[in-house]
């Protein structure tokens, strides 16, 4: 088992705080769901432990390896931020086998949801079918945990059941973090939930806390 440690996080942006003493585990074998409102600041998270954003301060560390910069994340952290990153010109056939190992590579090239774009430039998708490719991509990637952000946005309703299917196959041997609005689709697959508030973390233990920290209306 390996295990992610975040602790002592914190970001401003203009002397605004927007994350104060952050602290969160991931091991693999477990999904982490994260919420918030709009603003907040998860993405922002999401950013400094893949290592693309700096903290004012920070400690994050991969079973013994404490992550200084990005080439320590290769092999350890995957990130799917919101905007689309896959290289326009380079078919998807060949895409899978740089972020994948060669177990995982063979699995996608059988998958149906990708055998459609495999001889396709991500410049001729759609943007919801960029975003298809791309979030699988980061649950097979070769790395022990998966940061995904906004994850289901743009999807169909069997698409993210698709998606949540191969995170929890996955994160049997993966841990996962994921953000998104659609917080229902979140709660189903996550083991431990988190909510972004005021600037500070909190592990959520049922629903009637996020209707008492105000992230859910009280009369749902």
């Amino acid at each position: 088992m390996s295990r992610l440690h975040i602790d002592s996080l914190t970001k401003s942006f203009n002397e605004k705080k927007i994350l104060r003493d952050i602290y969160i585990s991931c091991e693999t074998g477990k999904v982490i769901g994260l919420l918030g409102r709009n603003g907040t600041g998860k993405s922002t998270l999401l950013k400094i432990v893949f290592g693309t954003e700096k903290g004012d301060s920070q400690f994050i560390r991969v079973d013994d390896k404490v992550l200084q910069n990005q080439m320590d994340r290769k092999g350890r952290i995957a990130y799917l931020p919101q905007y689309s990153f896959l290289p326009k010109g380079i078919k998807i056939k060949n895409l899978i086998s740089l972020f994948c190992t060669k177990e995982n590579a063979d699995q996608l090239f059988k998958s149906d949801l990708l055998k459609p774009f495999l001889n396709t430039t991500p410049r001729n998708l759609s943007g919801g079918e960029k975003k298809i490719v791309e979030v699988i991509l980061m649950i097979y990637s070769d790395s022990k945990f998966v940061l995904l952000d906004e994850p289901f946005n743009a999807l169909s309703p069997k698409m993210i059941s698709e998606i949540q299917k191969m995170i929890k196959e996955q994160s049997q041997q993966k841990g996962f973090i994921i953000s998104d609005h659609r917080y229902q689709e979140v709660l189903d697959i996550s083991d431990e939930i988190y909510l972004l508030s005021d600037t500070y973390l909190k592990k959520i233990k049922d629903f009637k806390e996020l209707q008492q920290y105000n992230y859910l209306p009280k009369n749902i």
